[in-house]
């Protein structure tokens, strides 16, 4: 039986690993663990159904990749959804390789190593996925908030900016979790696997927090505030995805810091791991679905990907109370459109 790391490992992943490769019991003659029936048989449905989901995943978010990077003129959000389908694309490319790896193993009946390098690629765009929804809630609230700094006064590549620094700072921190907690295929180094497991912990302790309080103050002006905001598709987007990543996708990173906290390896835990991270590929694949959704929720039928897309990401008001169109001179201009324009029509909505 192979011996149950006790290191952590990057972004507590580590545990997880430990946990799929030694959830099989007997030995072969090769002294190499073997799954038994019938768990086999539920792990084996576990990795089909990840693999499905990815592969689902995967068709959506490079439809997504596609249309933003190539058929569409990208603006301030569309820039965040870019990366953001970016991320997720990675993440599931991680569940593909993990579950053809887990199903290989389980059909042959022979032991399959799982590459440590796959630790890396699994956490790595996790953190930046939830880096980018952070970073959407934050600049929707900063649009409604401070609205004349926002149109005369944000530097025009700031988007970009943050995006570069954020895939950088977590590919930083992925890379050094990972090289100190075993990714160098040596002895980890337990200190400072310890200390890069706590800073990426405490990293995504203050992504959840500025997500959670942008998302509740998104909602606070759409509902409770005196002053409040019109219900638009970009709001309907950053509110979905938010909702879903909070439901399906930040359990998995939960999880992680608990098994490294307790350090068990029970069959029950082991069914929980599974379970979460197939939750988690369903955040990743759900994204897109929203998109297209919103996009298309009353709109004319037989319009192009490209245009539904596009209206997922449109901040103008279409409906006012009782059903009724709001007049032109309270919906807020597109980014397209004069800055000095824009402004006036969301100022006097505010009023």
């Amino acid at each position: 039986m192979e011996e149950r790391s006790t290191n952590g490992g990057f972004l507590h992943m580590n545990t997880t690993i430990s946990t799929w490769e030694t959830e099989l019991t007997p030995t072969n003659a090769s002294n190499q663990a073997l799954p038994q029936w019938p768990f086999k048989v539920k792990i084996l449905i576990l990795a089909l159904v990840d693999l499905i989901i990815a592969l689902v995943g995967l068709a959506g978010n490079a439809a997504v990749l596609w249309l933003l990077g190539f058929r569409m003129r990208r603006n301030t959000f569309s820039i965040y959804i870019l990366n953001l389908a970016a991320a997720d694309f990675l993440f599931l490319c991680s569940h593909i390789m993990h579950s053809l790896l887990k199903l290989i193993q389980l059909l042959q009946s022979i032991y399959v190593y799982l590459p440590r390098f796959l630790l890396t690629l699994t956490a790595f765009p996790y953190i930046v996925g939830l880096s980018m929804l952070s970073a959407i809630s934050t600049e929707r609230c900063l649009s409604i908030v401070w609205p004349i700094w926002h149109h005369y006064h944000r530097p025009r590549h700031l988007s970009a900016a943050i995006c570069a620094l954020l895939w950088a700072l977590s590919l930083l921190l992925s890379f050094l979790g990972g090289y100190n907690c075993g990714i160098r295929f040596e002895k980890s180094n337990h200190y400072w696997c310890e200390t890069f497991n706590s800073i990426i912990a405490g990293w995504t302790i203050v992504l959840c927090v500025v997500l959670s309080g942008s998302s509740l103050a998104l909602l606070f002006r759409l509902f409770c505030s005196s002053r409040r905001m019109p219900l638009t598709r970009l709001y309907a987007t950053i509110l979905l995805s938010v909702l879903v990543f909070l439901l399906c996708g930040l359990p998995l990173g939960i999880l992680q810091f608990v098994l490294f906290s307790i350090q068990n390896d029970s069959l029950n835990l082991q069914n929980l791991t599974w379970t979460l991270f197939i939750l988690s590929g369903i955040n990743s694949s759900t994204n897109p679905i929203i998109y297209f959704f919103v996009g298309s929720f009353r709109w004319k039928r037989g319009q192009t990907l490209q245009l539904v897309l596009q209206k997922a990401l449109d901040d103008r008001a279409e409906m006012g109370k009782l059903g009724k169109r709001i007049p032109p001179e309270t919906v807020e201009v597109p980014a397209s459109h004069s800055p000095s324009n824009s402004l006036s029509t969301r100022v006097h909505s505010e009023k």
